[in-house]
């Protein structure tokens, strides 16, 4: 697995949905080359490599539909639906938005949210899945967003590659990802548990 780039990660993860949870894997939608192209245009910031080859195969779910492939209960976002989430966290946080109470570096602690978090997956309420361009040597790390606690604490992953490499593996090997295992329910839907 160690050769597997992001597509093929995401290929097999999609299979392995398709063989095991059914239910999760439907409601996985393909992706729109032009949406990501509008982020882009918005953000004037180049994405790490894996985000953007993740989000040239991944396209998210319909909206309000959940399908909880990233652990321990988070749907992968479309690059539109990143872009909605982003606009809507720039509107909640405008007070903070240009000096938001975050530390500099990438991976590092904040308290309010960062317009260089760029949300890659939700749970259907408030809390993200983030990636941090914010500079320094972990720059593109994925961070969980608390919003009720309005925090983030160190980083889940190194990046997007490690995040989907550590899904694959749990979903394959049945190690955990994370503190989650993944089950998949009667109906055919892909559950983390937390242990």
């Amino acid at each position: 697995m160690s050769g597997m780039d992001v597509t093929e990660l995401w290929a097999n993860i999609v299979r392995w949905l398709e063989d095991h949870a059914p239910v999760t894997a439907a409601a996985l939608e393909p992706p729109d080359p032009a949406e990501l192209v509008a982020l882009e245009a918005e953000f004037h910031v180049q994405l790490p490599a894996d985000l953007r080859a993740w989000w040239t195969c991944c396209g998210g779910t319909a909206t309000d539909v959940l399908a909880d492939v990233l652990p321990p209960f988070y749907t992968p976002y479309s690059p539109s639906a990143a872009l909605r989430a982003w606009r809507g966290h720039r509107e909640l946080w405008t007070a903070r938005w240009e000096r938001p109470s975050c530390d500099y570096y990438a991976g590092s602690a904040g308290s309010s949210f960062h317009p260089a978090w760029i949300p890659i997956a939700g749970d259907g309420f408030a809390d993200e899945l983030v990636v941090d361009l914010r500079p320094g040597p972990l720059h593109g790390c994925v961070l969980e967003w608390e919003q009720e606690a309005a925090q983030v604490e160190r980083p889940e992953w190194q990046g997007v590659s490690a995040m989907l490499a550590d899904v694959y593996r749990a979903l394959t090997d049945g190690v955990p990802a994370g503190h989650s295992h993944a089950t998949v329910t009667e109906d055919g839907k892909l559950d983390w548990q937390i242990r």
